[in-house]
């Protein structure tokens, strides 16, 4: 199945946050995929300078997620203690593991604490009123998700909980994850987060560009997931 890679803005008129960072030209290159959109491009289509965002949260450390690491220069990154000590550990070790992982943004990150620009996190937090972290696992060892308050309701963020909107029906994880049993549960548990199902969005699924409008007329491959969806079946 084809992959979209998001990187997600959550803002209003008092605050912005990111939700990861995805990855560069180098990493594309070096990887073997295509980027559609740099994420600086995105982000200025919509009105938001990097250099202006102020709070990151990472939702695991692969490099998809975690990449663009010197994009933000005043931000501060919200990281489960959980999933710096799993990229940082013994499990690196494993080729299969490993490669998921960019050596370099866990360098990056691990420089980032010596500077005093991550929050770790251990377990559920607000992040500010309407926004929550939820670790989760599975995934990953320390994987988070983002729970936002919108208009439409509650939305959950779930990032590589589940791929697709497929991964959700019974039977049909994505083959990269930490702990089967914690990745089934953390899919139960987000899905319990949401207003709806279609209150969930997965991490990768090109469907999501399909089901949300765009973020204004003619912004290919912008959505608003705060509006309803034009579709409601999953």
């Amino acid at each position: 199945m084809p992959l979209d890679y998001y990187v997600w803005v959550i803002t209003n008129a008092e605050r912005t946050i990111l939700l990861d960072t995805g990855f560069d030209q180098a990493a594309a290159q070096l990887r073997g995929r295509l980027i559609v959109r740099p994420v600086a491009e995105g982000l200025r289509t919509i009105g938001i300078p990097a250099d202006r965002i102020e709070d990151i949260v990472i939702s695991h450390m692969h490099y998809d997620h975690a990449g663009n690491y010197d994009l933000f220069p005043r931000a501060r990154y919200h990281l489960q203690d959980a999933e710096m000590a799993y990229c940082t550990g013994r499990c690196m070790l494993d080729p299969e593991i490993g490669s998921v992982f960019d050596a370099a943004a866990v360098a990056a990150m691990a420089h980032k604490v010596f500077t005093g620009r991550v929050q770790f996190h251990d377990g559920d937090a607000e992040l500010a009123p309407g926004i929550t972290l939820h670790k989760v696992g599975g995934h990953t060892r320390g994987m988070q998700i983002v729970r936002v308050a919108t208009e439409r309701g509650w939305v959950v963020l779930g990032s590589d909980t589940a791929h697709f909107y497929a991964n959700l029906q019974p039977n049909r994880p994505y083959p990269i994850f930490d702990s089967l049993p914690d990745y089934v549960a953390a899919q139960h548990g987000a899905l319990r987060l949401a207003s709806s199902p279609q209150h969930f969005i997965p991490g990768h699924d090109p469907l999501v560009l399909r089901r949300y409008p765009m973020a204004r007329a003619g912004l290919e491959g912008v959505a608003r997931i705060d509006l309803a969806p034009r579709e409601t079946d999953i």
